[in-house]
């Protein structure tokens, strides 16, 4: 009977954690599209990425299964990695790690900067770029913890732009986010983890 007890008090003990590990793993579930897109990238983060993606700013180092990011300070401005496919309709989704204060951007861009979906620790944004600085057109008050993995899913399509943050949702329209785009991008502060980073997505019509 003791023994019976002292199993059922560890699975009630160990269940939350499985649950919170599994709902990490599980693809959210799309936010503007009808059906899935084709899958453009999905780096396996054990070698180095492909000619697709371009460092633009920081360091960026592959190393088991994770994409180690650091600012440098001499640049004076956060690590930026591009990812240089255009793409009308996409579904990018990452889950990243803040190793401290900073924040976690993944945007898009035609000669210049469209939209962007911004992370700090207070807060997930949805913002286009038609003025300087960004117009902020959407905000969820949302605490996001350092060391600890996050589950973001980032779409846009046409001129709809919307962000799933481990289950808080924030969606938002504007004109310029119909912009056609010539890449992507993921923009992070100071140091941050990257894994199981996937891009999905309608090329760009020419």
């Amino acid at each position: 009977m003791k023994s019976l007890i002292l199993t059922c008090v560890l699975f009630s003990f160990l269940m939350p954690l499985g649950l919170a590990e599994d709902s990490l793993a599980r693809p959210a579930k799309s936010l503007l599209h009808d059906q899935e897109l084709p899958l453009l990238a999905s780096p396996d983060l054990k070698a180095p990425l492909d000619k697709s993606f371009r460092v633009a700013k920081g360091q960026w180092t592959v190393e088991d299964g994770v994409l180690k990011v650091l600012d440098l300070p001499a640049e004076k401005h956060i690590p930026v990695l591009h990812h240089l496919v255009g793409l009308s309709d996409a579904v990018i989704e990452v889950e990243f790690l803040l190793d401290g204060p900073g924040i976690f951007i993944v945007g898009c861009d035609a000669n210049k900067h469209v939209g962007r979906v911004i992370i700090s620790a207070k807060g997930l944004s949805i913002a286009e770029d038609s003025v300087k600085p960004s117009h902020r057109i959407a905000h969820l008050a949302v605490t996001t913890k350092t060391r600890e993995w996050h589950h973001l899913r980032v779409e846009w399509k046409g001129g709809q732009m919307a962000a799933n943050l481990g289950g808080h949702k924030l969606s938002a329209q504007h004109a310029y986010l119909a912009t056609p785009k010539s890449r992507s991008w993921i923009a992070a502060g100071k140091s941050v983890k990257i894994r199981n980073l996937k891009i999905s997505g309608i090329k760009t019509q020419p």
